[in-house]
């Protein structure tokens, strides 16, 4: 079993940056990819952004490149996200979850298997 933990979400103004983490435990950890999920209220969860096992491979969804960035540690079992330039449509309840079932990334929610609770991002206008 794998348990995360997010954390780093708040308020925001427009423009500003946040530095959300998702802690890990479980020694297996290193073996998995792991998403990044929002969902608003009203709307469907989408995935943010996506990294595998190693770093190597990396999934943003269009509206976030060039602002968000997704990388991990492993050795610390946590993958963070950085988001820049925050926009008032990015506010939404920030997710991790790990794929356990295959080693390549996948940008589908129900292609994912762990999930934490969630931390609240608000971006002010």
């Amino acid at each position: 079993q794998v348990q995360l933990v997010e954390s780093g979400g708040g308020l925001v103004q427009a423009g500003g940056s946040l530095r959300l983490s998702c802690a890990a435990s479980g020694r297996t950890f290193a073996r998995y990819p792991v998403g990044w999920f929002r969902q608003a209220p009203g709307k469907e969860r989408e995935c943010v952004a996506a990294i595998s096992s190693s770093g190597g491979s990396t999934y943003y969804r269009d509206s976030v490149k060039g602002r968000f960035t997704i990388s991990r540690d492993n050795a610390k079992n946590t993958v963070s996200l950085h988001a820049n330039s925050l926009k008032p449509e990015d506010t939404a309840v920030y997710s991790c979850a790990v794929r356990a079932r295959s080693f390549s990334v996948a940008s589908s929610p129900n292609e994912y298997d762990y999930w934490g609770q969630g931390t609240q991002v608000t971006v002010s206008s």
